[in-house]
């Protein structure tokens, strides 16, 4: 029988277990279950507070245990000067002096003034209504007999003509509707929010299709990328205001692969209403110097996104997204979605800017030397970040 092997942690088990028995305190020892675990050997007896579930959790259960066995304890709390000196040896350092920092978030400047319900006058069939709503080019949301709208009554008589009579139940504003819902038909709060905020993303989508974006689905949004139709492989696309004017590509090929910037959206009414883009990264195959078909292997895609984006630095992804909206909103300060016939809505199209009370000590500017680590990413990293021409 081989003996048991002596590893670090069995050594200061050991330790462990010589003063449990100098100090004749049988619950000495409090195992905590991090992850997943072989049973160690001299530990597999003793009952564990379980840190796997939730570190909250655990250590409301450890502290608990402290107390009831009466272990000595302040409540002024402290850090081991040694540790703290460990843990900022490699932190960055703050100033004292704020930020301006861009976010991710385009703010709608203005929403539609009312939102309708509407309800069939008479028999109407109900699938019919449905597949009218499914094919309907602007947002609408279908709930019980009926289905929710920006669209004014005549635009739905026109749209609608060929399953029957719909009037109008209940008008709302948008946000009091969001916040207060309908009493008849009784649509409640939360999801008179969800309704409003899925109208809202179904805008924005009909939007990038309307531009010719690339569409992919993602587990649980979709994405909408950057094509063949709107700029060629290599193009930068220039963005930013006249003299601090720089450019960043949206496609290019790496590793054999062309990738597609793109991003999802998600649209928040809290603080104020709002569209947060996620960004997203899209492979499709390279073939005779052209995007061939997008790559329907989804592991594919999630290795490349890993390999191929891991060099991206905050830098780029904020560049990419800058141009990203310079794309879509080409030189207005605002981008229009589809709200109904007559009724767009507008959102900014320059991100908000937010204000950090501190920033680190790290330089704005990085040189054309460190922007980049794999070359083969971009190309000549030189060409692909640097300012306009």
């Amino acid at each position: 029988m081989k003996p048991w092997p002596r590893t670090v942690c069995s050594k200061k088990i050991e330790i462990a277990q010589d003063l449990q028995r100098e100090l004749k305190d049988t619950r000495f020892i409090l195992p905590l279950k991090l992850k997943k675990h072989k049973k160690l050997f001299g530990m597999g007896g003793l009952q564990y507070i379980d840190f796997e579930k939730g570190w909250a959790q655990g250590l409301i259960k450890l502290l608990g245990m402290l107390k009831k066995q009466s272990v000595p304890h302040t409540l002024e709390p402290r850090i081991n000067p040694l540790w703290e000196q460990y843990r900022s040896r490699l932190s960055l350092g703050i100033e004292q002096k704020p930020e301006v920092l861009t976010s991710n978030w385009l703010r709608f400047a203005d929403l539609p003034n009312a939102i309708r319900y509407y309800e069939p006058s008479g028999a109407v069939d109900l699938g019919a209504m449905q597949r009218v709503c499914k094919a309907y080019a602007y947002p609408n949301a279908v709930h019980n007999r009926g289905f929710l709208a920006f669209a004014a009554p005549d635009e739905i008589a026109e749209a609608f003509v060929e399953v029957g009579r719909f009037v109008v139940r209940a008008e709302s504003s948008v946000l009091e509707f969001a916040d207060m819902g309908f009493t008849d038909p009784e649509i409640r709060p939360r999801d008179a929010s969800n309704i409003v905020t899925s109208m809202l993303r179904q805008s924005w989508e009909l939007f990038c299709r309307s531009k010719g974006m690339t569409s992919f689905n993602y587990s649980n949004q979709v994405g909408f990328h950057v094509g063949e139709g709107q700029i060629p492989i290599g193009k930068k696309v220039p963005w930013g205001r006249q003299g601090q004017a720089r450019s960043s590509m949206l496609r290019n090929v790496a590793k054999g692969k062309v990738w597609n910037y793109g991003s999802s959206a998600i649209v928040s009414l809290w603080p104020y209403p709002h569209i947060r883009l996620k960004a997203r990264v899209l492979f499709s195959s390279y073939e005779n110097d052209r995007a061939g078909s997008i790559i329907d292997d989804r592991d594919v895609q999630f290795r490349s996104r890993r390999t191929i984006c891991k060099s991206w630095r905050n830098k780029q992804w904020l560049g990419r997204l800058l141009a990203y909206l310079e794309l879509l909103s080409g030189d207005s300060a605002f981008m229009s979605l589809p709200a109904s016939p007559s009724l767009s809505i507008r959102v900014e199209a320059a991100p908000i800017l937010f204000t950090s009370p501190v920033s680190t000590k790290l330089p704005d500017v990085l040189r054309d030397e460190d922007e980049e680590v794999d070359e083969s990413t971009f190309g000549n990293r030189d060409i692909d970040e640097g300012p306009n021409d």
